[in-house]
């Protein structure tokens, strides 16, 4: 019988595996060592994105550990799939804490980071590097919670200001009807206000991740915008651009990052010419970036592709590992309040080229954020 790739993934998280190598397992009972829960959707909605990140960060962490760890300590992660399900997210991050995590890390989805976050901050847990957060999550006032991405607002506003620049008034969002959708579009809206934009001329909801888009394709063809915004997954934003540009629609598309570049064209082959998608990590193909030739050495390593996602969380592994190392040389203990510290401090971090800041406030990691055009064949164009 074959085995996938995929089906070794599962494997190794069914019922909260510890991701590390054979190697690390016989040496991890040596040494000191933090654990990570994560919750992740490897299976479900956008389980093309949960896996990709998911092995960026799982990477990382592997990597490290090989080379004695960070600071001394090995980082292993005890990682549950959640089905892109924020009901599940929220039991397992219960979970883990009952487990004795220290910390949660990497959990994905808006819905999914909001209801976990209300578990971990019960428990004051450290919640870290959440993909795709609500803009709630990034209130500086939450200490708990530490951010590598930006925020929803910062794609916005990036997206909003770009229209701007192509003199485009006319602009539309479409949305899948759930947390990140809305907030989303709530994002936008804010974001044309700041700017002093017109407001918009149209915005349309769609369920999650599914090809039932003609309700919105009706609506927004008959607003006429010059732009459409799409805060939504690979399978609706696909269904929705196709279905738009049959009916006759010449404007453009704009998508934020959580669409997923990959999986979109997948979903879309040469149709996703012209699209352009909002990223808010460095293109993994970027070699002349030290972050990404780093990142590619140790990918060459196992089977595994290069991604957006799978840049995102090797980011997000080597930031915790880096308040891990300021922790342990400083206190010489990175328990909770020794990383939080550690984390506090890293609001201007040089990760070899790419600076990422955990306390961003509201539009301070809009120049973090890169707009870019996809080909008909699927290459990036900035």
């Amino acid at each position: 019988m074959t085995i996938n790739r995929r089906q070794l993934v599962l494997r190794s998280v069914s019922a909260g595996a510890l991701v590390a190598s054979p190697a690390l397992w016989a040496q991890a009972a040596k040494g000191r060592k933090l654990v990570l829960g994560q919750s992740v959707p490897l299976t479900g909605a956008a389980d093309q994105i949960g896996l990709a990140y998911f092995n960026g960060a799982k990477m990382y962490f592997d990597a490290i550990n090989a080379k004695n760890g960070a600071g001394g300590y090995r980082i292993e992660v005890k990682a549950l799939d959640d089905g892109y399900s924020a009901a599940k997210a929220a039991a397992n991050a219960r979970q883990l804490i009952d487990e004795g995590v220290d910390g949660l890390f990497g959990f994905a989805g808006t819905a999914s980071c909001d209801a976990a976050y209300g578990v971990a901050r019960a428990s004051s847990t450290l919640f870290f590097a959440p993909f795709a957060a609500s803009d709630a999550l990034h209130d500086t006032g939450l200490t708990s919670v530490f951010h590598v991405r930006p925020a929803l607002a910062d794609e916005a506003y990036k997206v909003a200001r770009h229209c701007a620049t192509l003199s485009q008034d006319r602009i539309a969002v479409f949305a899948e009807e759930d947390a990140m959708g809305r907030a989303g579009l709530a994002a936008v809206h804010q974001a044309l206000i700041d700017l002093k934009r017109p407001p918009l001329v149209a915005s349309a909801l769609s369920p999650v991740n599914s090809d039932k888009v003609d309700a919105a394709v009706a609506a927004l063809m008959k607003a006429q915008p010059q732009a459409i915004i799409q805060v939504s997954l690979f399978n609706s934003s696909a269904a929705f651009i196709r279905k738009m540009r049959r009916a006759g629609y010449a404007g453009q598309f704009l998508n934020f990052s959580v669409v997923g570049i990959d999986p979109l064209f997948s979903a879309l082959g040469k149709e996703i010419g012209g699209v352009v998608i909002s990223q808010v990590v460095p293109s993994p193909r970027s070699v002349g970036t030290p972050l990404i030739k780093e990142y590619l050495d140790v990918l060459n390593q196992t089977d595994q592709t290069p991604s957006y996602e799978s840049v995102e969380g090797y980011v997000a592994a080597r930031a915790f590992a880096e308040g891990v190392r300021r922790s342990a040389s400083g206190s010489g203990k990175p328990d909770r309040t020794g990383l939080q510290k550690a984390f506090e401090g890293m609001t201007d971090y040089d990760m070899s080229g790419f600076r990422v800041n955990l306390r961003a406030k509201k539009y301070e990691s809009v120049r973090a954020v890169d707009l870019v055009t996809i080909t008909p064949d699927g290459k990036v164009v900035r």
